[in-house]
């Protein structure tokens, strides 16, 4: 008796996970496929702007474009630079389903060598944001000169 039942249990402690592993991947899938079927989906083209060499205290301009690939209104709700030398410009107005629109950024080179500033920006599509960044090098005429 004791023989059948240590049997049983391994055979049940054997089998649990086993039918635990084949339901998760189809649950996910589910999951997957509701998120991705409704909705709006951001997609941006880029999320880095090379802007090269920026002459020392003049402006240089680079455009993120964004496409809304799901199948309901996308909308940026906020979006922020990581310092005041870079200015943004962007559209409030819904970006409709296959629709796109561009974030435009201005940046003003001061000082001397390499730069990297970074933009949030939040849409309605999740609570996560996505950080697109700018880089390039600042350079100053007047040591370029010496």
């Amino acid at each position: 008796m004791k023989k059948v039942l240590l049997t049983l249990f391994f055979a049940g402690f054997i089998m649990i996970p086993l039918f635990a592993q084949q339901a998760n991947p189809s649950q996910e899938k589910n999951n997957n496929n509701e998120a991705d079927a409704d909705g709006p989906k951001a997609k941006w083209e880029v999320l880095v702007a090379d802007l090269g060499e920026v002459p020392a205290r003049t402006s240089k301009d680079a455009e993120f474009k964004l496409t809304n690939t799901g199948n309901k209104p996308l909308i940026i709700t906020s979006a922020r630079a990581s310092c005041g030398c870079t200015n943004l410009k962007y559209s409030r107005d819904p970006v409709l389903p296959g629709e796109s629109t561009a974030l435009s950024v201005t940046f003003n080179g001061s000082g001397n060598g390499p730069f990297t500033k970074t933009i949030s920006v939040q849409t309605n599509e999740s609570q996560a944001s996505t950080v697109l960044r700018i880089t390039g090098t600042v350079v100053n005429k007047t040591s370029d000169s010496q």
